[in-house]
């Protein structure tokens, strides 16, 4: 299996890079990159990510990840720098599946008024905003789905991981998925995998079990850093989805994503016409 095919960049085409990317994460392993990508059963096995950031941490899931510090910062700069790291899921039979984080909305506790910690209110079900950074906030909607946060600082604030880019064990995640899936509906494309809170969560088989668990300690699940990370030039800053009215609070640009990344959940054609007004145009 390979990655889909994606927009070429200035310097290198996006597959290259997420090739090199997996390739040097796994640098001290036996298993050769290529087979890694193909292979949904693979376990990468590196931990010879650049070691010159206090953000890099070698833990016996034997691969570089984030650790304590990365997740110890301001909500909306974490929702932000979530974009372009990778999510790890290890099932219990050994499988790990890897996603690059490509959209993410920010919730900011008691004073934003579509958080479910609105007001400061603390409940069993919204107790893991209130815990360390890092810690992950599961919640159930419409009585079936899931959807994943990770606490961020701020008293109840926390960023919800809204959309991954599959970067291995896709058709691990295309079984997950079809579980969940009513007939027989036709398989899915790899875009449509990841491309929504819940969908990621089905995917990556996150469900209540998983909340309040820490993502610097957890064996089953924990994020490693990308080696693509975004400028600001990449990031696109809109409304977020689905809280309804909310006053002032619907209408503030705290969700954020990848512009161009077609593995987004929802594109806001409209702000990245914005931004490609507002770019210089460069002289050749």
């Amino acid at each position: 299996m390979t990655l889909p095919d994606l927009q070429s960049t200035q310097t290198m085409p996006r597959k290259r890079k997420l090739w090199a990317q997996l390739s040097s994460l796994q640098s001290n392993s036996s298993i050769p990159a290529s087979d890694a990508l193909k292979s949904p059963t693979t376990t990468l096995d590196g931990n010879s990510s650049p070691k010159s950031s206090k953000y890099f941490v070698t833990e016996k899931k034997q691969s570089s990840q984030l650790e304590a510090d990365f997740f110890n910062q301001p909500c909306i700069s974490l929702a932000k720098s979530f974009l372009g790291q990778i999510l790890v899921r290890k099932l219990p039979d050994g499988r790990e599946l890897w996603g690059r984080i490509v959209e993410t909305e920010a919730y900011l506790g008691g004073e934003d008024e579509a958080s479910h910690s609105k007001g400061g209110k603390q409940t069993q079900r919204n107790a893991a905003m209130f815990m360390k950074p890092g810690t992950l906030y599961v919640y159930q909607i419409y009585g079936i789905y899931f959807c994943v946060n990770v606490s961020s600082q701020g008293e109840g604030a926390a960023v919800l991981l809204r959309s991954l880019e599959p970067l291995q064990g896709l058709d691990v995640m295309r079984e997950l998925r079809s579980t969940s899936r009513k007939g027989s509906a036709k398989p899915l494309k790899d875009w449509q995998l990841c491309n929504g809170p819940s969908k990621l969560c089905q995917a990556f088989g996150i469900d209540k079990a998983f909340d309040q668990r820490d993502l610097t300690q957890d064996a089953a699940i924990w994020m490693v850093p990308g080696q693509e990370l975004p400028g600001e030039q990449d990031v696109v800053a809109t409304t977020r989805i689905g809280i309804g009215n909310r006053g002032e609070w619907s209408q503030k640009p705290l969700r954020f994503y990848l512009r161009g990344n077609k593995f987004v959940s929802v594109v806001d054609k409209k702000m990245e016409r914005e931004m490609a007004a507002m770019e210089p145009i460069s002289c050749s």
